[in-house]
């Protein structure tokens, strides 16, 4: 009894998700190809890998900075990950980038009150749920480890 995924909605989930083609297409199947449910499982999935993978020792990752374009305000993020491969990867690099201008662009004080922000460009996401789609993306460990950030003056 097995569902066939419509190939366009496959595609159009992994280039939404970046997410491996093998999950998305579980999500589909799982979802009868509504692409709303596969979205929502594709979470329910990743909540479960980052649990698996949260013990996991994280070694590498990188410093990102974003400073706004009136030189007001900046920010500075540790995002750790598990080797080097991920920490050299393009989308990783972009990915923390992006935390870097959400920091910038809505304070908070720890890293926990962080992760359960909405994000500054999809309010229908919080910061938690990127996270998780980056694990999803490079099947490791990937932690928001510690910020900084300064408003001139303050």
């Amino acid at each position: 009894m097995s569902n066939k995924v419509d190939i366009e909605k496959l595609k159009e989930l992994r280039a939404r998700s970046g997410v491996s083609f093998a999950l998305c297409k579980k999500a589909l199947e799982e979802s009868k190809n509504d692409m709303e449910k596969a979205v929502k499982r594709l979470q329910e999935i990743a909540g479960t890998k980052v649990a698996e993978k949260s013990s996991r020792t994280t070694s590498f990752g990188g410093l990102f900075s974003y400073v706004h374009h009136n030189r007001q305000i900046a920010a500075l993020v540790e995002i750790v990950c598990e080797t080097d491969f991920v920490s050299g990867n393009e989308q990783f690099r972009k990915f923390g980038s992006e935390i870097a201008m959400h920091i910038a662009s809505m304070p908070s004080k720890t890293v926990e009150e962080l992760l359960s922000q909405e994000y500054v460009r999809d309010p229908s996401k919080k910061i938690s749920d990127l996270i998780k789609e980056t694990v999803l993306k490079f099947g490791e460990n990937i932690q928001v480890k510690r910020f900084m950030r300064w408003e001139l003056g303050g």
